[in-house]
């Protein structure tokens, strides 16, 4: 077992685990909630790309669905400009364009039923504006599906330390999947999903759990 896994399992033999744990419950809920939530969440990923995940969570807490499905424009860049968001017109921008898929609580299950995750996660890099393989991974993630890596900047510098990884100066598409290939590795060498080993590995650098 190498110095990583043996500093995640320290981890999660501490209290943090409880709050693991009720993320992921929290997360494996959405299967039962509704369409709006998910939506919710998809903009909420659109949000984190090139922001802090705590600067999205406060911004979504603040719209809520209501804001999010149905704010015009200039309402949705003023309130993502007071929270200090770069790029306030241009997720609004975005965040207006994904409500054609406002239905993506059944796009997302019936795909991933009848494909799996993985192509999931291609049509929604293909197909909403402001979403990448990890805002496309973390938006599934969250939603409960736990198959996925969300390489972020945190989790790259993890394996960069750790020798698993020569670290990127960008991340194109096919060094995702190859980096992601070792951190499903790494998962199963600790006997647990990319989720959770994810919520590990976010916490030891952030000293946080959150979504």
């Amino acid at each position: 077992m190498n110095r990583l896994i043996d500093q995640i399992m320290g981890i999660r033999g501490s209290p943090v685990k409880q709050e693991v744990e009720s993320r992921l419950e929290g997360f494996r809920s959405f299967d039962k909630r509704p369409a709006e939530d998910w939506f919710s969440e998809l903009c909420f990923c659109i949000l984190t790309a090139n922001s802090r995940a705590i600067t999205a969570l406060n911004i979504q807490e603040e719209l809520g669905h209501n804001g999010f499905c149905g704010y015009p424009h200039r309402d949705l860049s003023q309130a993502i400009k007071r929270h200090k968001h770069r790029f306030h017109n241009t997720k609004a921008q975005f965040i207006i364009d994904a409500r054609c898929h406002l239905d993506i609580k059944q796009k997302m299950q019936q795909m991933v039923r009848e494909k799996g995750e993985h192509e999931a996660r291609e049509w929604l890099v293909k197909n909403i504006k402001g979403i990448g393989y990890k805002e496309a991974s973390h938006f599934l993630r969250n939603v409960g599906y736990n198959n996925l890596a969300i390489l972020d900047r945190h989790i790259l510098g993890l394996l960069h330390d750790d020798g698993m990884i020569d670290r990127p100066k960008s991340l194109t598409g096919r060094d995702y999947l190859n980096i992601e290939e070792k951190f499903i590795s790494l998962a199963d060498e600790a006997n647990m999903s990319p989720a959770e080993l994810d919520m590990y590995m976010w916490y030891m650098k952030t000293g946080e759990v959150l979504k």
